[in-house]
């Protein structure tokens, strides 16, 4: 069982920078593989980006590579995602997920409560 807790969310100009992260709980952390999603208003959920256990393969989405940047620290159970460059569109609640496998995974078996990011014009 892994328990996930995000923080770090907020308001934040255009062009500014925001770096959110995720605390778990649970030894087994290190072996499983993370990743953020968002959900802005009206729309489904979707995927942001993902680190795998060992920290060696990461995967993004096309509208935030160069921009956002995940990072994990396993000694400290723990797992960021640092957000340059946002845009009003990067408005949304932020996830923090973890998958039941150390590879990068479609399928997230436990889900934080989500921290909201906006993002102003």
């Amino acid at each position: 069982q892994v328990q996930l807790v995000e923080s770090g969310g907020g308001l934040v100009q255009a062009g500014g920078s925001l770096r959110v992260s995720c605390a778990a709980s649970g030894r087994t952390f290190s072996g499983y593989a993370m990743g953020w999603f968002r959900q802005a208003p009206g729309k489904e959920r979707e995927f942001v980006a993902a680190i795998s256990s060992s920290s060696r393969s990461t995967s993004y989405a096309d509208d935030v590579k160069g921009r956002f940047t995940i990072s994990r620290d396993n000694a400290k159970n723990t797992v960021s995602l640092q957000m340059n460059s946002l845009k009003p569109e990067d408005t949304a609640v932020y996830y923090c997920a973890a998958a039941r496998t150390p590879y990068l995974s479609n399928i997230y078996g436990y889900w934080g409560q989500g921290t909201q990011v906006t993002v102003s014009s």
